[in-house]
């Protein structure tokens, strides 16, 4: 089997989480009649300190339903230029939601606070209305890098100014908690809705939670619906998701491990530019620029050694660690790259 450090997308479920869906008690969500559903959702609600929890299938789906539950068409939305809401979901903002986005390039994941003042609109005939504020925690395109927590409430704190919510896509948000050593809690306070993936480091096999206050969810739910996301008995996965919340989030402490570990093995070869220090969770970036290398071609020597990832740009390469991955593979990974770099420094 191949090492896969694509994305921590991969994980396959548990044993537990298999025995949990075969074994799930269903019934028709739409109705909400699926206490599997129901149950995930209630705890969901209490681990991230808010009013209710809403199953979406998917991060992106979160993320787009809460756009349109917090926003009215014609408004705009301030987001950081690499966000994955921006970026990497297909233009929904626009063709879904018919929001503007206002793009703020962010320094370390983090959208400088006083651009995020500046950004805000005034009250003009010509101008659209401020209507949402989004994070990213962890920041997948700068690295998994966490927002800090004081910078978490700088941001809440002009929200409150201006009366415009804020919305965290915590796709890995608990990875962000599990590197900080706090309460998930701690960090969701700062925001009004959240979004957050099971389906990463935490290891089930599909959906995401969106949670908020009690109105925000019903808003959301109807969103949810139009989107197709009325998914009948799904128990079936939501009982994955309860064995990811109770079981998985203390063990992402080895995916961040294992990434520290792993960049500190690659900051030792000859061509290869990684930031070891700046890896604060499951997600290492590096340039192959040195070895007159792109991405892909880098990454295409890296299948021949059974190692799989991902480009991130024209010389940079992207790795996440993820419960497949032990400590094994992380020597085998760093020898690989050795191997490479090796290679492409004699041919040079």
């Amino acid at each position: 089997m191949p090492i896969d450090l694509r994305s921590d997308t991969v994980t396959q479920p548990t044993e537990k989480m298999r025995d949990a869906m075969r074994n799930a008690v269903v019934g028709d969500d739409v109705y909400g009649e699926d206490p599997t559903i129901n149950r995930l959702e209630q705890l969901a609600a209490e681990m991230v300190g808010k009013e209710a929890a809403l199953f979406v299938t998917s991060g992106t789906q979160g993320n787009q339903v809460a756009v349109l539950s917090h926003t009215a068409r014609g408004d705009e939305v301030i987001l950081g230029a690499k966000s994955h809401i921006f970026y990497y979901e297909t233009g929904g903002l626009a063709a879904i939601a018919g929001v503007q986005p206002r793009t703020i390039q962010e320094v370390n994941g983090q959208m400088p606070v006083h651009e995020i003042v500046a950004a805000i609109r005034e009250d003009d005939i010509h101008c659209p209305q401020t209507a949402l504020i989004c994070l990213e925690n962890t920041h997948a395109d700068s690295g998994g890098l966490i927002l800090p927590l004081p910078y978490m409430k700088k941001v809440y704190e002009v929200s409150r100014n201006y009366q415009i919510p804020v919305h965290l896509d915590g796709a890995r948000l608990f990875n962000a908690a599990v590197g900080l050593g706090v309460d998930v809690k701690e960090i969701t306070k700062y925001v009004d809705s959240v979004q957050f993936c099971l389906s990463k480091g935490l290891s089930a096999p599909m959906g995401s939670i969106l949670a908020g206050s009690k109105k925000f969810i019903d808003e959301s739910r109807k969103w949810r619906k139009m989107l197709g996301g009325g998914l009948r008995q799904a128990g079936v996965v939501a009982a994955a998701g309860i064995v990811a919340l109770e079981e998985m989030v203390d063990r992402l402490k080895e995916d961040h491990l294992h990434a520290r570990s792993l960049a500190e093995g690659l900051a030792q070869i000859e061509g290869i530019a990684v930031n070891a220090e700046g890896v604060e969770t499951n997600i290492i970036m590096f340039s192959v620029e040195e070895l007159g290398m792109t991405s892909n071609e880098f990454i295409q020597q890296l299948n021949k050694h059974d190692v799989l990832a991902n480009p991130e740009g024209p010389s940079r390469v992207r790795l996440v660690t993820n419960r497949s991955i032990k400590e094994g593979d992380i020597e085998k990974v760093v020898q690989a790259a050795k191997n490479i770099s090796d290679k492409a420094r004699v041919g040079a």
